[in-house]
């Protein structure tokens, strides 16, 4: 972090008030949410609703970050990111001007507290959410880029991922202009940092997986064998181990692709448990359970390509 934005930091306390230079809309600091490489976010009260206001003093940076959700805004009509509800600038106490938006503030849980909580029949929902999303994404010829459990949260009514943070979105073609390194496969040798969809899914990889080994793993002498045995070790993504592996090493040239493998390998293990229960009576609700999710996986899979 660079000296100005230690400035700006320093003068934004809980309670403090920034108003727009020229729409004149004022947001009242609550608490900081988080530092990135381009600004950094707080949670704010907008006339009595609350809101995520990002700040910056990289003006540029900013101007694309907002068009990028302005871009996502228009795909489809989907919630790719969040809302984007003001764009300004502020000047400090010191005359300094630094570049603001604010966008809707989603509530939720980390994916892995959620999956925690309620199980790991989630997994293969959340990756089809997932998947479709990247899927709009990329066919509006973007490419998420610093894909990462941090930028997602699991919102409810409806249960779905939401992205947070799309500060690294990358249009298809260039390089990847933000990444961290542990979902990056340029780290783990495992191809370039070009935009396209394929480095979007490996990190989608790594996603599950931090769900897993939330410290995450040092990639060792052989990344790719470090990666799959990684995969190997987690009973609950049996079930999605070649498709998850496929990822890692760059089979799938679509999230679509991806998508339609996932769906399978849910329809299988479903259709296996329930094979599995059916002869006991006593087992009765788990199978009724397991059907349950697979129509909830299913039927989202369907609805996702029934949708225009």
């Amino acid at each position: 972090m660079n000296n100005i934005s230690k400035t700006h930091n320093s003068w934004l306390r809980p309670g403090m008030t920034i108003t727009g230079k020229w729409h004149q809309k004022a947001y009242v600091i609550k608490r900081k949410l988080g530092n990135g490489a381009i600004g950094t976010v707080y949670l704010c009260d907008a006339n009595g609703k609350k809101a995520a206001l990002k700040i910056s003093d990289k003006s540029a940076s900013m101007t694309m970050e907002v068009n990028v959700l302005k871009s996502l805004a228009k795909v489809q009509g989907k919630r790719l990111g969040p809302y984007l509800l003001d764009v300004d600038d502020w000047v400090s106490p010191t005359g300094t001007t630094y570049s603001f938006y604010v966008m809707e503030y989603i509530q939720g849980k980390r994916l892995g507290e959620f999956i925690g909580q309620h199980g790991k029949e989630w997994l293969g929902v959340f990756m089809l959410q997932l998947l479709e999303d990247l899927d709009d994404l990329h066919q509006a010829g973007w490419v998420f880029g610093d894909l990462k459990e941090e930028n997602l949260l699991v919102s409810t009514a409806p249960t779905r991922i939401r992205w947070v943070d799309v500060g690294g979105t990358t249009q298809i073609g260039r390089a990847i202009k933000e990444y961290t390194e542990f979902y990056d496969r340029g780290y783990w040798g495992q191809g370039s940092r070009k935009a396209e969809p394929s480095y979007d899914l490996f990190a989608l990889v790594m996603v599950f997986l931090t769900i897993y080994y939330p410290k995450h793993f040092a990639k060792g002498t052989n990344p790719q064998a470090t990666l799959f045995k990684k995969i190997n070790d987690v009973p609950s993504l049996k079930p999605y181990r070649d498709c998850l592996k496929k990822a890692i090493i760059g089979k799938y040239q679509t999230s679509g692709e991806m998508k339609r493998d996932i769906a399978t390998a849910i329809y299988h293990v479903q259709q296996q448990s329930r094979a599995k229960n059916r002869p006991n009576t006593d087992k009765l609700p788990f199978a009724i359970e397991s059907f349950g999710f697979l129509l909830l996986a299913i039927g989202y899979y369907l609805s996702s390509l029934l949708i225009p």
